[in-house]
């Protein structure tokens, strides 16, 4: 191996961080978990499982309506993966196909496709896009004029320094000094 080649653990570390970088841009965790619970709910009715000497067939007359939800969730959670931006209405298929397979596909795969599908399109429903800091700020930096949990939000009125302040109304009502009304008429309010 040269000075000038990149060995076996730069070219790992260089793929795993764009993996994170891919996965960190669309609900990963919610495609994966929709496709994990599509398996079960797909395979279960065709299963012949063997205990031993006993052996359980979970064979159902609906079968193919299993094999059709198992499918879709599948490819609801490819959806979630490559199209993020369809994640609420693929989150949301998710949870409604989840809930068909109840009744359709033995439980929804025995519960574990089921609740693996519900997690998943509940997972899509709440993910959001993470927001991508300025260039030139640093990665911890913060743009001017956001507040983090720690500060308090001003109290009162915010006035720029300069800005010049706005009188008292003469009449003592409580009119805003803005050149605006505020009318109360038998509880109705207008400002304008």
């Amino acid at each position: 191996m040269s000075a000038e080649s990149p060995g076996l653990s730069d070219r790992f570390h260089y793929w795993r961080r764009r993996f994170r970088v891919w996965r960190g841009s669309r609900p990963f965790w919610a495609g994966l978990l929709t496709m994990l619970g599509g398996i079960p709910i797909a395979y279960l009715p065709y299963a012949q499982l063997t205990l031993g000497q006993l052996s359980l067939r979970m064979a159902t007359t609906a079968g193919a309506g299993s094999l059709i939800i198992g499918v879709l969730l599948v490819t609801l959670g490819l959806t979630m993966w490559f199209q993020s931006i369809v994640r609420v209405f693929a989150g949301v298929a998710a949870i409604l196909l989840a809930l068909v397979s109840i009744p359709v596909s033995n439980l929804g795969g025995l519960l574990i496709g089921f609740l693996l599908a519900m997690f998943g399109g509940a997972l899509s429903i709440s993910w959001a896009p993470g927001k991508t800091a300025p260039e030139g700020s640093g990665q911890g930096a913060q743009p001017a004029g956001t507040r983090t949990w720690a500060e308090p939000a001003p109290a009162g009125p915010v006035v720029q320094a300069g800005a010049p302040r706005p009188e008292p109304h003469a009449g003592g009502g409580s009119a805003p000094a803005d050149g605006t009304t505020l009318e109360t008429n038998g509880g109705r309010h207008r400002a304008g």
